[in-house]
């Protein structure tokens, strides 16, 4: 059979996860007289992946984010010896966190705001918090694919990481990924979140501004959204408002305008308000950036800039100490073999939840 794909010896040109493609000449080898093999890439030392990082090298921090992503132990600990390495070189970028209602356009604004940001000599990392897959427990979204523009811009990095289905994987992962990122440059980091309900505060607690993506026709869409959530964002921002859509994005903004007046400020002496932009047409870009670069500039000079960074690093502390004992309760050997007994007892009626609970834990104590 000539077809080269039925060969053992073919892989495709593009074959990648950790392997390489060497070429082998050889006697019996079909025309062109060659053939490839996997060839394991050799690890990276900690000193190599925080050079690559230092100078910009785009693979070698997707590496390192791949790294800090990992749930291996080994992997781990070398993610945290990079970490450490690179922590003086952290904390210079403007972070935004991102969130919206379904349809508000979110991936479109970040790659027309994103874009715009590139053309003023930024360099723009997103990051988004994707949901996983229950199948894969892979990332679903893919952004990548939704923001092909701003991707192939070689002053942006778009990275879709998934939440691993933990709001704990969420603080590590998304977090350390922001330092990887600021380690190699790029000064203003965007963080899309998923926008299911819990997210939106984890994301809250690790970025200096929180803008939250509406759509018009506000009196409908106030309905449904969480008055917690328009409490968290520093600004609020009308999308799609072009065409036959302008004149209602300009009703909607003095709705949410008026609803923001009497909502508790998410930053201290910052006014949350709401504006209009079409992200399809790239209007309103310049405008935002500008608020973003008031907002910063105001709560650096009053101090409260700093006091957030501080306060997030503690609840980072705090979020991986809980992160920790839940993964370490439920790797407990006892806990693995008696939760599934204790479960089903439960479930039949032979038991008590809160006496199932106190078990567990004093077999964990023990």
């Amino acid at each position: 059979m000539n077809d080269k794909k039925n060969r053992p010896d073919w892989v495709p040109d593009n074959a990648s996860d950790g392997f390489t493609t060497e070429i082998v000449k050889g006697k019996e080898q079909s025309s062109p007289s060659e053939r490839r093999k996997f060839v394991k890439k050799k690890e990276r030392s900690i000193e190599e992946f925080v050079q690559g990082i230092r100078n910009g090298d785009r693979a070698i921090l997707a590496q390192a984010i791949t790294l800090v992503e990992s749930n291996a132990k080994r992997h781990q600990d070398q993610a945290q010896d990079v970490i450490n390495e690179i922590l003086p070189h952290t904390g210079n970028s403007v972070r935004i966190g991102i969130t919206g209602v379904p349809g508000a356009g979110k991936s479109t604004f970040i790659e027309s705001f994103g874009s715009y940001l590139c053309e003023q000599g930024h360099r723009v990392a997103v990051l988004a918090v994707d949901p996983s897959s229950s199948i894969t427990g892979g990332s679903i979204l893919g952004d990548k694919t939704r923001m092909e523009t701003l991707a192939r811009n070689k002053n942006a990095f778009i990275r879709p990481s998934s939440s691993g289905g933990t709001l704990g994987g969420v603080n590590r992962k998304t977090r350390e990924t922001i330092l990887l990122c600021e380690a190699a440059g790029f000064d203003v980091i965007l963080v899309e979140t998923i926008g299911v309900g819990q997210s939106e505060v984890v994301v809250r607690s690790m970025v200096d501004f929180f803008l939250l993506l509406v759509l018009t026709g506000a009196g409908d869409e106030l309905q449904g959204m969480k008055k917690g959530v328009m409490e968290l964002a520093d600004a609020l921002l009308i999308n799609k408002a072009d065409g036959d859509n302008r004149q209602k994005a300009k009703v909607a903004r003095g709705e949410y305008n008026r609803i923001l007046h009497y909502l508790q400020p998410s930053t201290k002496g910052w006014a949350s308000k709401a504006y209009t932009a079409s992200a399809l047409y790239h209007e309103g870009m310049e405008e935002m950036w500008k608020i973003i670069q008031r907002f910063v500039e105001t709560t650096k000079e009053s101090g409260v800039f700093t006091e957030r960074r501080n306060s997030q690093t503690k609840h980072w502390i705090n979020a991986m100490i809980k992160d920790y004992l839940e993964t370490s309760f439920f790797n407990h050997p006892s806990i693995k073999t008696q939760l599934p007994i204790l479960e089903n007892k439960v479930v039949q009626g032979d038991l008590n939840v809160t006496s199932a609970v106190k078990e567990l834990i004093q077999l964990y104590e023990a």
